[in-house]
C-alpha cells in the first residue's frame, strides 16, 4: 500500500520541483511575501481569485460551509504547498475558503504574473496540469472515504493521513487540530468524534496531550482498515 498517501496528498509542495535552478529563481523573484494572521482568509467562496500563494510556514484548511452553516474541511496545506490556481485556470470565483489555522508566512504571485510565467516557462504549464488532474483523483477518494467509511474507519484514515502531512516537516509533532476541526475534516460532530477518540485511546490506538493526538499503534489502525502494514514509516 506504498501508494496509500498519495491518493490522500494534493503533492502541490512539488510544482516547482521539476524546474530547472534558472527556472526556480524566475518563479522565487516573481514572489511577493505576506503574513496572514491566525484566523485570516487567503481566499472565501465566491472571492474573485487575483493570484496564487505558496505557504512558507504554517497550515491552513481548505472548507466550504453547507446550507446549514456547518464546514466541511476538505484539506489541510502545510508548508511548502501552493494553492488558489484551480480559480484561476477555471476563470471563476473561488468556490470554497482557505483559513489560516496558525499564522502563515506566505508566497504570493499576482495573477497576470503567474499566467506570464506560465507561458515562458513550458515545463510550469505541464506540472500544474498534470497536478490538477491529480487532485481531481485526491477529492474522488476523499468523498468515498466520506460517503463509504464508519466514523471509526473516517477518523482512522484520516489520522493516518494527518500524520503523514504534519511529520514531512517535523518527524516528532503530533497532529495538533481542534477537536471542531478535526470533526469537520472527518464529517462528525464533536460529540461523536470525542467518544471515537476515547475508544481509540483506550485501545492503545493514539495518546492524546491536551488536544494533540499521536499515533501510538499504527498496526491496530491497520486492522481497523484491513490494509496490509505496508505504509511507509
Amino acid at each position: 500500500m506504498k501508494n496509500f498517501y498519495s491518493q490522500f496528498d494534493f503533492q502541490s509542495d512539488q510544482l516547482f520541483e521539476a524546474l530547472t535552478s534558472d527556472e526556480k529563481k524566475i518563479v522565487r523573484d516573481s514572489m511577493e511575501p505576506l503574513i496572514i494572521k491566525k484566523g485570516g482568509l487567503l481566499f472565501y467562496e465566491e472571492g474573485v481569485p487575483t493570484g496564487i500563494f505558496q505557504i512558507k510556514k504554517g497550515k491552513a484548511k481548505k472548507f466550504k460551509r453547507g446550507f446549514s452553516g456547518v464546514e466541511q474541511i476538505f484539506y489541510i496545506y502545510t508548508t511548502g504547498d501552493v494553492l488558489g490556481y484551480h480559480a484561476l485556470f477555471g476563470e471563476e470565483r473561488y468556490q470554497d475558503s482557505c483559513e489560516a489555522l496558525e499564522d502563515l508566512e506566505v508566497n504570493f504571485i499576482a495573477k497576470d504574473v503567474f499566467f506570464q510565467l506560465l507561458l515562458d516557462i513550458p515545463a510550469l504549464q505541464r506540472t500544474f496540469i498534470k497536478n490538477i488532474g491529480h487532485e481531481f483523483g485526491v477529492l474522488a477518494n476523499i468523498i468515498a472515504v466520506l460517503a463509504q467509511k464508519n466514523l471509526n474507519a473516517r477518523l482512522a484514515i484520516n489520522l493516518l493521513i494527518l500524520k503523514n502531512r504534519f511529520r514531512k516537516h517535523d518527524k516528532e509533532s503530533g497532529i495538533d487540530l481542534t477537536r471542531e476541526d478535526l470533526a469537520n475534516i472527518i464529517g462528525t460532530s464533536p460529540e461523536s468524534l470525542g467518544r471515537s477518540l476515547k475508544q481509540f485511546k483506550d485501545e492503545g490506538i493514539i495518546a492524546v496531550d491536551k488536544r494533540v493526538i499521536y499515533i501510538k499503534n499504527t498496526e491496530q489502525i491497520f486492522q481497523l482498515l484491513n490494509i496490509e502494514n505496508g505504509l511507509n514509516e
